[in-house]
C-alpha cells in the first residue's frame, strides 16, 4: 500500500473525472492521499475533500507564490480550518526565488509568520524551496521549525540541502522528478537518504513520472516513484517496491500522525 503525501486533488484539471481519478489511485494501491493548500481558497478545498473522503487528509497554508495576497483575517481563518481533525500539516510554505511571484522580502516575512503559526497549531510543515536554499535553512533554524518537524516536498536540491534538511530532522519527499533522464544527481542523493526519512509523492497534476510524461499526473502514478526508489536503494539494501511502499507509508503516518 502507498501514501501519496503531496497532491492537489482540487485542481481544475480533475473537474471532469475527479471520482474516476481517485478510484484509479485506490485500485493502484494508494491507500491514503494528502491534498495540499496553497492559499486560503485551496486550503478550504483541501479540508472539504478530506471531509468527503475517509482516506484523504489535508494541509493548509500559503505557497510562497501567493503570500503577496495574504490579507487581514487569513491567519485567523487558517486557525479555524486547523481545527478539523483531518488537517495533518501546514504548507506548502517556503521560499521560491526562481519566479519571485511575491517579492523575496515578503516571502521571507510570511515564511517566518507561517512557521510560527504552524508551531502554534502543532502541525508539521511542508516546505517548498527553489533557488533559496540558504535562506530557507536559516529561517527554519531561527524559527525553531524542528519543534514541529516537516518535509522538504518534491525534493530536487543538491547534496548540501539534503544534509541540511536531514540535520534539522526533516524528511525528504521524492516525486516523479526522480524518474527524469536528467535527474542523475538526484538519484544519487536518494540513494544516501536513510530509509526512515523517505517519503514519496506525485505533486499531481504536475511532474508526471516516466512512463507517463506529457500526460496529466495523478496519484496512481506514485507507484512509479516507489518502484524506481526501490531500484535505487536496492544497490545497497535489497528492497522491493512493496518494501518502499511500506516504509514510506510508516514514515508518513509517523510525521503526519495518520492512524
Amino acid at each position: 500500500m502507498l501514501i501519496d503525501t503531496h497532491t492537489h486533488l482540487d485542481d481544475a484539471r480533475y473537474t471532469s473525472d475527479r471520482e474516476a481519478m481517485i478510484a484509479r489511485a485506490r485500485e493502484a494501491g494508494v491507500e491514503t492521499m494528502i491534498t495540499i493548500g496553497c492559499d486560503l481558497a485551496t486550503s478550504r478545498s483541501a479540508v472539504a475533500l478530506a471531509e468527503h473522503y475517509p482516506f484523504v487528509y489535508a494541509s493548509i497554508g500559503v505557497h510562497p507564490h501567493e503570500v503577496k495576497h495574504i490579507a487581514d483575517g487569513w491567519y485567523d481563518e487558517l486557525r479555524q480550518l486547523a481545527r478539523y481533525k483531518k488537517v495533518v500539516a501546514y504548507g506548502e510554505i517556503g521560499l521560491d526565488y526562481h519566479y519571485n511571484h511575491s517579492s523575496p522580502e515578503e516571502q521571507r516575512d510570511r515564511f517566518r509568520e507561517q512557521i510560527q503559526l504552524a508551531r502554534e497549531l502543532k502541525l508539521p510543515v511542508i516546505i517548498h524551496t527553489r533557488d533559496a536554499q540558504d535562506d530557507t535553512i536559516r529561517i527554519l533554524k531561527e524559527e525553531r521549525a524542528s519543534e514541529v518537524g516537516g518535509v522538504f516536498h518534491c525534493f530536487s536540491g543538491d547534496t548540501w540541502l539534503a544534509k541540511d534538511a536531514l540535520d534539522l530532522g526533516f524528511y525528504l519527499s521524492f516525486s516523479g522528478i526522480l524518474t527524469f533522464q536528467n535527474a542523475t544527481m538526484l538519484r544519487e542523493i536518494a540513494k544516501t537518504v536513510p530509509a526512515d526519512r523517505l517519503l514519496i509523492e506525485t505533486d499531481c497534476p504536475y511532474l508526471t513520472p516516466i512512463p507517463h510524461r506529457g500526460k496529466r499526473n495523478e496519484p496512481a502514478y506514485v507507484r512509479h516513484v516507489a518502484e524506481l526508489l526501490a531500484t535505487i536503494k536496492a544497490e545497497d539494501v535489497a528492497l522491493t517496491a512493496e518494501d518502499v511502499g511500506r516504509i514510506t507509508s510508516e514514515n508518513a503516518r509517523r510525521l503526519f500522525k495518520i492512524p
